[in-house]
Parts: C-alpha cells; structure tokens; sequence
C-alpha cells in the first residue's frame, strides 16, 4: 500500500512539474510578457533585466557597466547572462533565451527543495525511531515534505511571475537553494560555492553561514538531543548509538577552506573583468554599498524606501544602522533556539532578510515559502495559516492596484502603496512568528511523549 502511495504521488508529482513548465512557456509568449518586467513587485535596482541590459551595453561600449549608475549587480552574472539580453531568435519572442533560462534555474531550485525535503525526512524519521516514538507517532500519515516544498516554489504565483518577468531572482534562489542543498546533502564543495555565489549575488544570504556549520556539524533538522537523554535516562541504559551525532569540527574546516577558495576565484573573476574600470573596489562600492545605503528610492514592496524618502538627511546614517544592524541582532537568539532544526533556521533568517533588505521582491518571498514546504508536517497545526493565506493574496492583488491609483491615475498617492508594503511585511512578520511557535510546539509535544509530565513542556 505504501509502494502504491508513494508511485501515484510520484506520478502525480512530475504532472504538476510539467504543468507549470508549460504554464511558464505560454505566459512568455504572451506580448512583452505582460509588461511583468517594468512591476516594482517584480523587479528591483538588483535584479531587473532593464538594468543588466543597460549594464551589458555600456560593457560592450568599453565603458564601465556601473557607470550611469543603472546596474548594481555582479560583473559575473553580466557576462553570464548580459549576451541573453541582446541575442534574438527570428519569429519568437524577445529575450526568449533570458526567459528559458529563469525556467531551468526554477526546475532545477525545485528538484534540489524535493531532495532535501526527502533527506529532511528521512532524518527527521531516524529520530523518531530512536526515540521508540514511531508506534505513538503514525508516520503513514507523514506527507512527502519535499515533493510539496518544491510544487509550492514552482506553482507559487510569485515564483512564476519573478521568472516571467525576466528577474534575476530565479539565479540568485538557486544559489541559496544549491547552499543548503549541499550541506544537507554532506557535499561541503558544492555548499561553500553555493554560499559564496549566493553572498556575491545580494550579500544577504552570508548569514546563512550560521544554518549551514549547524548542518555540517551536526546534521539535519532532528529532535533536540535533550529528548535522547530523557529517553535512556528512562530506559536507564545509554545506547550511544542511538544518540544523534555531536557537533564535529572536521566539516566545518573543510567548508571555511572550501568557501575561502570559491571566494579568491570568484574575486579574481570578478577582478579580471573590471581591471579597466576601477577594479574591485568599484564593485564592491556599487553593489555591496549600493545595498547598504539605500540609494535608490524606487517603490518596492518594502518599507525602507518610503522611509528613507521622509526621514532628514541629518538622521539617514543613524536609521541605516538601526535598519541592518536589526537584522544581525536576530541571528543569534534564533540560532540558539533552533539550534537542532537547521533548516528551519535558514528558513526564518531567509524570511527576515525578504522583509527587511533593502531591495526586496517577491522573488524572495517564492523562495522562503518554497522553503517552508519542508516542514508541512511540523506546521500542521499553526495558528492563523487561512489568515496568513488571505492576506498574501489580498496584498498581491491589492498593490498593482494601489500603485496604478498613485502612478498612472494619480488619484492617489504614495500613502496608497506603502499601505500595502506595510501589511505585507505585517503578514511576514505573523508567519515567522507563528511558524516558530507551531515547530517549537511540536518539540513539546514529543517531549510530553517521552516523559509523560505535560509540565515538561515548558522547560
């Protein structure tokens, strides 16, 4: 019977894939891909096709791709992708190629979410065995984690639209993707370079280091090693090889020489392309301190750029401190709580860099929601999921509308589409918290399993 589930559900599964592929193709060839690209939802000073075209012309004009200050992305993705922008098929659309690519980078974001869900499954299961948990717990009725983490990420409305728009979100979810994959997987090479290009992409992601030595070091998400020892306290036999594995050095060496070696390369790179124009510091003040000091105050979907745009000049350096020091002052209290749950933990912090970066997009919301996906099993019974659902929805119908009211119709004005940056962060904040609660719940409920004391669950 289980043999049977698992096939329908494979079947089942690769419809869904091809299903969205197809979806995918159809919306490209719809004229100038519903004009998706020129969205503030959608695109960004970081990772709008505009700007990288702009950047690839002024490249092949022997000028400096930062000049004009238009594009603020990495000179390596320039000459990855900049000869997409320019290169046309005849009787097909424009920037077809650009677009084919942002649908393999999103196929194969999925398939790597789908392996490590069913890594983080199979993980998570060991656990309960080894905490004699399996006959309390019906583990039939566990679902595939990892297939529906990656349906979420490739039928999610804002996975679709950042790849139909021509975003650069869909590479840069890769590489996030690609990190975490490989330090659940135990490929320390394949994790470091995956962080490296993720960090060199939109610098956020650096804080995934903390996510990635807990995977190394102790591996995927499990049980706190707490319940093991109750368990055997219980039994009054210590079996050491049922206890999971305590934390080890040896992997995280060899991710820091790993991740040092990908950075001196990707910086040669990097400096070998720009060793007419500035060099490497031209980049970094470009793209990192381009990031840092908000310096385009287009709309988007976050807060910081209305903020910026009222606050006084004399107080801009102090609020830009507060803004991304708030980030760093997070890291480490979530890192000691969720300490056993690794995965969970790059989750939360991917959330809180989507609500609080400077240039954010829903881009960035595909990617912690398809992240999400892994724990569906842990968040079955979280608080105010139909609210979180309606409002996502609401948002995302309300603020096209809201910002053609201020832009195009002018009969109204920035307040109108700020509203709704506001609630959207809301939501965000609402899902982190509630989705902390919901695993940490769980932790408690399995620990009332083992011993038995409901008041145990506080501890």
């Amino acid at each position: 019977m289980e043999k049977l589930k698992k096939k329908i559900g494979s079947f089942s599964f690769w419809n869904w894939v091809i299903a969205s592929i197809i979806f995918r193709l159809i919306l490209i060839y719809f004229p100038k891909n519903l004009n998706l690209s020129s969205r503030p939802e959608v695109s960004t000073p970081l990772t709008s096709f505009r700007r990288l075209a702009e950047g690839y012309w002024l490249k092949q004009s022997s000028m400096s791709s930062y000049a004009g200050s238009m594009y603020h992305g990495s000179p390596l993705l320039l000459s990855l992708l900049g000869p997409l922008t320019v290169k046309r098929i005849e009787g097909q659309p424009n920037h077809l190629l650009y677009s084919l690519v942002s649908v393999i980078a999103d196929v194969v974001s999925a398939m790597l979410i789908r392996a490590t869900g069913q890594n983080l499954r199979l993980a998570y299961l060991r656990g309960l065995e080894s905490l004699d948990l399996v006959k309390q717990i019906d583990v039939s009725e566990f679902l595939f984690s990892g297939d529906i983490a990656a349906l979420i990420y490739l039928c999610n409305p804002f996975t679709i639209v950042a790849c139909v728009g021509l975003s650069t979100s869909p590479i840069e979810n890769m590489a996030v993707i690609l990190c975490l994959y490989g330090a659940c997987s135990r490929l320390i090479p394949l994790a470091a370079f995956g962080w490296v290009i993720a960090t060199h992409l939109s610098l956020y992601p650096a804080i995934l280091i903390i996510p990635v030595i807990f995977l190394l070091g102790c591996g995927p998400d499990s049980p706190p090693r707490k319940l093991f020892l109750q368990r055997h306290q219980q039994k009054e036999v210590l079996n050491q090889s049922k206890l999971p594995p305590g934390f080890s050095w040896g992997p995280i060496i060899h991710f820091a020489f790993w991740a040092f070696l990908w950075s001196v390369y990707v910086l040669v790179l990097c400096g070998i392309s720009l060793k007419q124009f500035g060099g490497l510091w031209e980049m970094f003040k470009s793209t990192y301190g381009f990031i840092l000091t908000v310096e385009d105050l287009s709309p988007n979907i976050g807060v910081l750029w209305y903020f910026f745009a009222e606050v006084f000049e004399f107080f801009r350096n102090f609020f830009l401190i507060v803004f991304h020091v708030n980030i760093l002052f997070m890291i480490l209290p979530l890192a000691i709580r969720l300490r056993h749950r690794p995965c969970y933990l790059a989750f939360v912090y991917v959330a809180i860099c989507s609500m609080l970066k400077s240039y954010p997009s829903v881009g960035d919301s595909a990617l912690y929601l398809g992240l999400l996906g892994w724990f569906v099993n842990e968040l079955a019974d979280m608080q105010f999921s139909l609210f979180l659902f309606c409002g996502y929805v609401g948002v995302s119908l309300l603020s096209p509308v809201m910002h053609n009211l201020w832009i195009w119709r002018g009969t109204g004005n920035a307040n109108f589409y700020f509203t709704t940056a506001m609630v959207y962060a809301c939501l965000q904040i609402v899902l982190v918290v509630e989705g902390v609660s919901a695993v940490l719940n769980h932790d408690r409920k399995l620990r009332i399993l083992i011993t038995g004391k409901p008041q145990d669950a506080k501890s």
